[in-house]
């Protein structure tokens, strides 16, 4: 009796914790979505960055960020439900998300337009393994894996900072919007920094993210 008290008691507290978002969706990226206002982070995967440049069997070189964002969004049909129960330290949920009866964290690394994350997760590792042996989507061509290109254009950018250790480009539109532009980004090379406009250095997302500033959309 006791120990069927216990497993009820767990078993609420959590589903308690769980959060679930349903909705329409905007793409973020090939691995971020927002629903509502609340920005999602799909558990347990990584994909290309919207400023990574891939390659072709043939040797072309592609946007391969973009056709990640592509693909996330010929996954999603209607809405998307989707359930997490931790935050990042971007306060993003991160979550297993659905659409039309699939799971799109799995669909992304079964198309080869993510990898498994295995800093964080290992459930998607066998999908890994069957994209890279059918040769889909990144798979098909050569890469650099995202956390990889993340950190290659990190080092490069610190050195042209416009503050020392401080490399992510506080920028702002011509709409007054707040966005901050990380090594990474598309838009990140023809990006200027006015200091005169109110515009700064950061030196984290994190730190970014606290003093008002958003990441691009694309």
């Amino acid at each position: 009796m006791k120990l069927l008290l216990l497993l009820s008691i767990l078993l609420f507290s959590s589903l308690s914790h769980a959060v679930e978002v349903q909705g329409r969706s905007l793409i973020l990226d090939g691995d971020t979505i927002e629903i509502n206002g609340v920005t999602i982070r799909l558990y347990g995967i990584d994909a290309p960055e919207n400023g990574q440049v891939c390659t072709t069997r043939q040797g072309r070189k592609y946007n391969c960020g973009k056709a990640a964002e592509k693909g996330l969004a010929a996954l999603i049909h209607s809405e998307v439900s989707c359930t997490g129960e931790n935050y990042d330290q971007y306060d993003r949920l991160i979550a297993v998300c659905h659409s039309n009866n699939r799971e799109i964290n799995a669909q992304m690394v079964l198309s080869g337009w993510a990898l498994a994350y295995v800093k964080y997760s290992t459930d998607y590792i066998e999908f890994e393994r069957a994209a890279q042996r059918e040769k889909r989507g990144i798979w098909a061509g050569k890469f650099e894996s995202p956390a990889d290109f993340r950190s290659s254009k990190w080092r490069s950018a610190l050195a042209s900072a416009g503050k020392p250790g401080c490399p992510i480009k506080g920028n702002i539109n011509n709409k007054g919007e707040h966005i901050y532009h990380a090594p990474w980004s598309r838009s990140y090379s023809r990006t200027k920094i006015s200091l005169s406009r109110g515009e700064r250095w950061f030196c984290s997302e994190d730190e970014a993210l606290r003093a008002g500033w958003r990441a691009p959309y694309r």
